[in-house]
């Protein structure tokens, strides 16, 4: 069976990120989001084990000492994780496995699985950044203000990344997105696995 192919998706906070990937994974079979571990509070409509795990800080503190965490990063006031063997066994299944995590994990990911490829989303004007995160309705303004400051920091490091994506019209940002994993799975490496039947008959 060929191995899945590991996507980093990383983008500052309202940009379009979530919406993105959700309706990419709705999209495109084969495709999963690995759900991460998390000590934040379970916001409004979101649910366990399916949106993240949410922990208390005790617990993601014993999974750091068992070196259960691929990737780990602070965010604001919360920890966020991404647990290997749940990545490792979605991998082997074949699946293509995405991460949503920062610059930061996106960094330790790309030193540990050196194949793995990375998309950063960026908005298409700062004006419009501020308008979406004022229209999630979640923060008061001195949050939504550092939820600014910190963006530019997040996007700073777009120049780590292999591709980038604006997402200005959802659509077109969601074809960009498709393209991207539609195109890796037409690799040489990735075909040969999926090809071979063909292949050794067209070769005979």
């Amino acid at each position: 069976m060929t191995i899945g192919k590991l996507y980093i998706i990383s983008a500052p906070s309202g940009a379009g990120k979530t919406s993105l990937v959700k309706q990419l994974v709705a999209d495109l079979a084969g495709l999963t989001v690995s759900v991460s571990h998390t000590t934040r509070q379970m916001r409004s409509g979101e649910i366990h084990g399916q949106d993240y795990y949410f922990v208390n800080v005790a617990e993601f503190q014993a999974m750091l000492e068992k070196q259960a965490f691929l990737e780990h990063a602070q965010v604001f006031d919360n920890f966020y994780g991404t647990a290997q063997q749940t990545v490792e066994d979605k991998l082997k299944q074949g699946l293509d496995v995405i991460l949503e995590i920062d610059w930061q994990g996106a960094e330790q990911i790309k030193q540990l699985l050196p194949d793995s490829l990375s998309i950063f989303i960026l908005p298409p004007s700062t004006d419009v950044l501020l308008q979406r995160l004022r229209n999630r309705g979640q923060d008061d303004e001195p949050i939504i203000a550092r939820r600014m400051r910190d963006a530019v920091t997040e996007m700073r490091h777009y120049d780590e990344f292999d591709y980038l994506v604006v997402n200005d019209v959802f659509a077109a940002a969601l074809t960009e997105l498709k393209s991207i994993i539609i195109a890796n799975r037409l690799t040489r490496q990735r075909q040969m696995g999926s090809l071979q039947p063909l292949l050794r008959s067209l070769l005979a």
